[in-house]
């Protein structure tokens, strides 16, 4: 899959594309607005430098864009983690976003099936994401494109002071 095409779907006048470094604002724009969505807008400390350093400098994610007629209206990024139970890389979707008002016209589902498809040809295990518990339509929209809870594991996390604190007990 060469990152600089534009990627056709199946929905009329919908394409897909690889995001490029003249696309960090979008990209930042793309995650204050899930941020503000998901309640959590005070919890985004990026900012564009950042994510031209995370994403195109050192490459630890990368971001795909869906465009109708032309105007950006959703994106997804996400990036490889490693299953050691199957011995081969994933792919983890750490945002997944279209805007309020183009939702229903089956733009996210694209952008999913799109994730599906660099899984597939990147040879990757699977593709997980979270969601949040309260978030019953964006749960009832992965159920509905075949994904499953995976109510047997818990989410842990050690941030800021507390990751700093680990490190020092080296």
């Amino acid at each position: 899959m060469n990152k600089e095409n534009i990627y056709s779907t199946s929905i009329e006048g919908f394409t897909i594309r690889f995001a490029t470094i003249d696309d960090t604002k979008l990209i930042l724009q793309f995650i204050k607005d899930l941020a503000e969505y998901e309640k959590l807008l005070d919890e985004v400390t990026a900012t564009e430098e950042i994510l031209k350093k995370s994403i195109f400098e050192k490459g630890q994610a990368e971001v795909v864009i869906g465009e109708y007629d032309g105007e950006a209206v959703g994106f997804a990024l996400f990036f490889h983690n490693f299953s050691t139970f199957l011995g081969k890389a994933n792919l983890y979707l750490e945002d997944l976003f279209v805007k309020p008002e183009m939702r229903g016209k089956g733009f996210g589902k694209a952008l999913l099936s799109f994730l599906g498809k660099i899984a597939i040809d990147r040879d990757c295990g699977r593709l997980d994401w979270w969601c949040l518990d309260w978030n019953t339509s964006s749960i009832e929209f992965y159920k509905e494109m075949g994904a499953k809870p995976m109510s047997d594991w818990t989410v842990y996390r050690v941030e800021g002071p507390k990751l700093k604190e680990l490190a020092d007990k080296l």
